[in-house]
């Protein structure tokens, strides 16, 4: 099996071929994170120009680096949503060209899938697992009991962590993305100089808010001397992310203990997603798991971030089922794993 991936669903443009044996034969990203630096943020009318300029050469590259030809595939997989629609137009309609004229499948991925499913892409871990899925534009945990079945068991009631994580950088006078800049700065930071909030620490349920945290930021900032003072920057920016964590490790805890006793063959915690890449929620996580007796994943940073290997992955799970999408499949800004999960109101599942 031989599936050929695009995603194009935020500001990353991307191409991977992946067979059926779990090889990555080709795998190109193109970021877009100098075009919208300037922005402070994603521009979603820049966004999509900038992947219809570039996806056609993206594929090309990819196809190149495998030695492949359109003939040799079984199928095109892309991103179908959820994400920035015009993104997402793109790379879906790249997909069905490229399906229609070399007459094969076309398959319409869930982003988020492509997430959940990275680890058995990496690592080939068997169903069911628990997932923590974190990034710039969500906040889930699911049980992943199998392709296209998904429980979820909490989420944000407001804003995603990696918005937060953008947020609170832009405050404190760094850069964007501001995960990576949080976490360079918070390691020359004292975590304990400042008393920030732990969203939702102790609540009943699973899910997560980050809304009051970022304010918390925005007053701490406003209470001290401008403009702060590099010490100042390293300290909010330790305290930011040690809240974030410890946060996250009490609804993660919770979430554990419901997946252990509603399906107790569940061997694995997994996190995915952008902000998986970041250290101290890795460390508290790891920790986590360790109590509870769970083996705890992490893809590699790469595939952490968005890309297109996991989307072709993704599409090789859904192609071995026989899972394919007519040519008139309608992209998709949203686009739950959970279509049942009713809407969070902060109470969630309880244990």
């Amino acid at each position: 099996m031989l599936i050929l991936g695009i995603e194009t669903s935020c500001d990353e443009t991307a191409a991977a071929l992946v067979d059926g044996e779990r090889r990555i034969l080709a795998d190109v990203v193109l970021s877009q994170i100098d075009v919208h630096r300037p922005f402070g943020g994603i521009v979603p009318e820049v966004a999509a120009r900038a992947h219809l300029e570039h996806v056609d050469a993206m594929v090309a590259q990819a196809m190149a680096q495998a030695g492949k030809t359109f003939a040799d595939l079984d199928a095109v997989a892309a991103t179908g949503g959820p994400g920035l629609i015009g993104g997402v137009m793109v790379g879906v309609m790249t997909a069905k060209a490229i399906a229609l004229v070399a007459n094969k499948p076309f398959l319409a991925v869930n982003h988020l899938e492509g997430h959940a499913l990275t680890a058995r892409l990496t690592h080939g871990i068997d169903f069911p697992y628990l997932l923590l899925l974190a990034s710039g534009g969500h906040c889930q945990l699911l049980a992943v009991l199998g392709v296209g079945d998904y429980r979820r068991l909490g989420t944000t009631i407001d804003d995603a962590v990696g918005e937060a994580f953008d947020k609170a950088a832009k405050m404190i006078g760094l850069g964007y993305p501001g995960g990576p800049q949080i976490q360079e700065w918070a390691a020359k930071g004292d975590p304990a100089r400042f008393a920030l909030p732990r969203p939702m620490k102790g609540k009943t349920g699973c899910d997560f808010s980050f809304s009051g945290l970022k304010n918390a930021v925005r007053l701490l900032v406003e209470s001290l001397p401008r403009p702060l003072c590099d010490q100042d920057v390293a300290d909010v920016a330790a305290a930011f992310q040690t809240a974030v964590a410890e946060s996250m490790a009490d609804r993660t805890r919770r979430a554990v203990d419901i997946f252990k006793s509603r399906w107790p063959q569940g061997t694995h915690l997994v996190v995915a997603g952008g902000v998986a890449a970041n250290v101290a929620l890795r460390e508290k996580l790891t920790q986590l798991a360790a109590k509870a007796g769970l083996t705890f994943l992490a893809p590699p940073l790469k595939l952490c971030t968005d890309n297109a290997a996991m989307i072709a992955w993704a599409g090789a799970e859904r192609f071995r089922l026989g899972l394919t999408d007519p040519l008139n499949f309608a992209p998709r800004p949203r686009w739950p794993l959970d279509p049942t999960a009713p809407k969070a109101a902060g109470a969630g599942i309880k244990a």
